[in-house]
């Protein structure tokens, strides 16, 4: 009786070039990791440190603690009195950020590359020219510029300022990955009827989602880490944002460090669960046009 061949599938070993190319990227991605891994390790370390314990120069401290954790929801120090009005600021304002910004973006990008607006590039040109002066230049002119308004010390001044800062480059990522879709669907609509509002609602919009998460992810994303903008125009503590209250911390002469990094590394939470949600979207979506097929 003659026993039936056994058949293994054939493993294919990395040549040379690969192993070594990998072990490369190990050696470099292994540092970075660690060296981005560092501050948050130390962030959560003070977080569950005893106070007395917060700058023992330990890996781990001997008594750890979610007593910080609880001061901080229960707001229960003078630094925190309004710790969920300003960290409900945070969310208002980025997420208004986010939509004003998609909807200039998206209608500005439609325009210009599936309408040809006369001078459209030109403007597109033009916003990104203004991304050659550091935004800190432009601090003290927004300032002046919203005081002249009456903005100054209401929320929308903020939200204006942050859409100005985020609108040019979101709208040639956007443009960038619209001239990527093919032309013949917005003539195939043309010819069934369809205004130029329907094209935008029915193909552009569907088409350009992962465009517009990752750009409206950008936006959120900037916003809710500003802080010069938001220490300038907004000075009242039940209007400004959690990023300039985190700043009052060190205008004591016995700042509790403890108390500040417990209540950073809540607030860096969100943007992280944001960024992990929508992670497929971020690459693609920002990198969209950037090669042409």
């Amino acid at each position: 009786m003659k026993l039936p061949t056994m058949r293994f599938p054939a493993v294919n070993f990395p040549t040379w070039r690969e192993a070594a190319a990998e072990a490369r990227l190990l050696l470099i991605g292994i540092p970075v990791f660690i060296w981005t891994m560092v501050p948050i390790y130390h962030m959560f370390l003070f977080a569950i440190s005893p106070k007395e314990e917060a700058f023992s120069g330990k890996l781990w401290p001997d008594h750890p603690t979610l007593q910080n954790f609880a001061i901080v929801f229960r707001e229960q120090h003078y630094f925190l009195r309004d710790f969920y009005v300003q960290f409900w600021n945070s969310v208002v304002i980025a997420f208004a950020v986010g939509a004003l910004t998609l909807f200039i973006a998206t209608a500005a990008a439609f325009s210009i590359s599936r309408l040809r607006t006369p001078g459209g590039r030109m403007v597109m040109n033009l916003a990104l020219f203004t991304y050659f002066i550091p935004a800190a230049f432009l601090a003290v002119p927004m300032y002046r510029t919203m005081a002249t308004y009456g903005l100054l010390n209401n929320q929308w001044s903020l939200i204006l300022a942050m859409v100005t800062v985020a609108s040019p480059y979101a709208i040639w990522v956007l443009k960038q990955a619209s001239d990527k879709l093919p032309v013949e669907l917005d003539e195939a609509a043309v010819m069934d009827g369809a205004t130029t509002l329907q094209i935008f609602r029915l193909v552009y919009l569907p088409l350009m989602i992962p465009s517009l998460v990752a750009i409206g992810t950008y936006a959120v994303l900037l916003a809710w880490n500003e802080y010069l903008y938001a220490f300038l125009l907004l000075s009242n503590d039940h209007d400004i944002t959690l990023p300039v209250a985190l700043g009052n911390f060190l205008a004591a002469d016995d700042s509790p460090w403890e108390l500040l990094m417990t209540t950073g590394f809540i607030y860096a939470l969100p943007p992280a669960a944001i960024y992990y949600a929508f992670r497929r979207y971020m690459v693609g979506g920002l990198t969209a046009g950037a090669v042409k097929s």
